[in-house]
């Protein structure tokens, strides 16, 4: 018989790691709240052009990554392999730029992306994306990249290190194309097929290749940062000045850019040591040219996506809580059942996590569930009657009719 496993590439969220995953996510949801970010979610899949329009048809998300499809009626839909572009497009959809802006906005889920599956990198992984759209302020930028670090400092995460660029805008970043992919054709014999290949459709992309040989030639390279106009520069200074303002730390990172076309201005990566080599665990950066690209008016935006498995990579596993339950009933074999399941009801509505045993087990072996468990009180139920007992407090006895009352008292 065939024994079933779930896909490569994706994994399971167990119960016993539900505890964590609960509250990294609830933590992610109260900072987003204090910071006037409100949630949105977005289909699980997408319009195939608008991925292709808004991450660039030579990047390697849409050449190697993404899970593409036609529907029964012809339609090629893909799964979205990130979240701005289906945010963008439901802000120009909804006309959200009629109302006040910017609009600021989260949301958390799963994307898609065929990669090799390695530790904290999943073809199925769960992502949260902070936008903040219609305005290019760079207050705003400091804001978005100030949030994921106090969300690093809730969660205990300080082994990181904030890398930090601006790319340009479209008035100055096309002559700093021209003059790099003029010094890439002069070391083309130092290049290597993928490095060829980026410059063929992106130079700029030509920093993320892998191989250490051509990153030491990109070592010598003309960066960005000798190229910006004098707005890109005065913008980039100011978002440096309110970052040192709000203490938070970051290393000047000239080669750093992202994988996708949409990126302007300031770009973005927090990376850690506890999922190897320095990864990355949240990248992003600027937009500005993003939702007129997808049929909407000019607006500028800024964002950042943040894989979850890695932000636990990071949290480490010390942090895992066991199942803690509030009531546990143990019945003596002389007990009717029956009785306790309204019980249990009862202490349920009234917000206790209350439980007992179904799995046969010996009144000892009851006994040693309940304190797996962490039972606050255990009810030890004799016919009619029932001790109960609770850490650090007298036994008390009283008739079972009477124990939710006496608990929840």
């Amino acid at each position: 018989m065939t024994r079933f496993e779930a896909p490569r590439g994706t994994h399971d969220i167990l119960p016993s790691e539900q505890p964590l995953w609960q509250w990294v996510t609830g933590e992610i949801q109260d900072v987003c709240a204090r910071y006037g970010y409100r949630r949105i979610d977005t289909p699980a899949f997408e319009d195939t052009d608008l991925i292709v329009r808004t991450s660039g048809g030579g990047s390697d998300v849409v050449q190697k990554e993404t899970y593409t499809f036609s529907d029964r009626g012809g339609r090629s839909l893909t799964l979205r392999p990130e979240a701005t572009a289906p945010i963008c497009r439901a802000y120009v959809q909804h006309g959200l730029h009629r109302e006040a802006q910017p609009q600021k906005l989260y949301t958390v889920g799963p994307m898609w992306r065929y990669d090799r599956p390695q530790r904290g990198r999943y073809r199925e992984h769960w992502q949260l994306s902070v936008e903040a759209i219609g305005t290019d302020d760079p207050a705003i930028d400091a804001e978005v990249i100030q949030l994921y670090s106090e969300l690093l400092r809730r969660v205990g995460v300080t082994d990181y290190v904030l890398e930090l660029n601006s790319i340009g805008d479209s008035k100055c970043r096309p002559a700093y194309i021209e003059q790099l992919a003029k010094w890439l054709d002069e070391h083309d014999e130092e290049l290597d097929e993928e490095a060829r290949a980026k410059l063929a459709t992106s130079p700029l992309r030509v920093f993320d290749v892998k191989s250490e040989r051509v990153q030491a030639l990109l070592a010598g390279a003309p960066t960005i940062g000798e190229s910006l106009c004098d707005e890109c520069r005065e913008h980039f200074a100011l978002v440096r000045e309110y970052l040192d303002a709000y203490g938070v730390s970051y290393q000047l990172t000239p080669r750093l850019v992202r994988g996708l076309d949409y990126y302007t201005r300031t770009t973005f990566e927090f990376k850690d040591e506890a999922i190897g080599a320095k990864d990355t665990i949240c990248g992003g950066g600027r937009y500005d040219g993003l939702i007129e690209a997808i049929g909407g008016p000019p607006t500028p935006g800024i964002g950042f996506g943040a894989g979850i498995e890695r932000l636990l990579l990071s949290i480490g596993s010390d942090r895992t809580e066991p199942l803690q339950i509030d009531v546990f009933f143990v019945c003596e074999p002389n007990s009717e059942r029956a009785r306790i399941l309204p019980l249990l009801a009862e202490l349920r509505r009234r917000g206790l996590r209350a439980d007992m045993d179904y799995a046969g087990r010996s009144t000892k072996g009851q006994l040693t569930q309940a304190a797996r468990l962490g039972a606050g009180w255990t009810v030890l139920v004799d016919g009619v009657q029932a001790t109960v007992r609770q850490q650090g407090r007298e036994d008390f006895s009283a008739p079972l009719d009477e124990v939710v009352d006496r608990i929840t008292g």
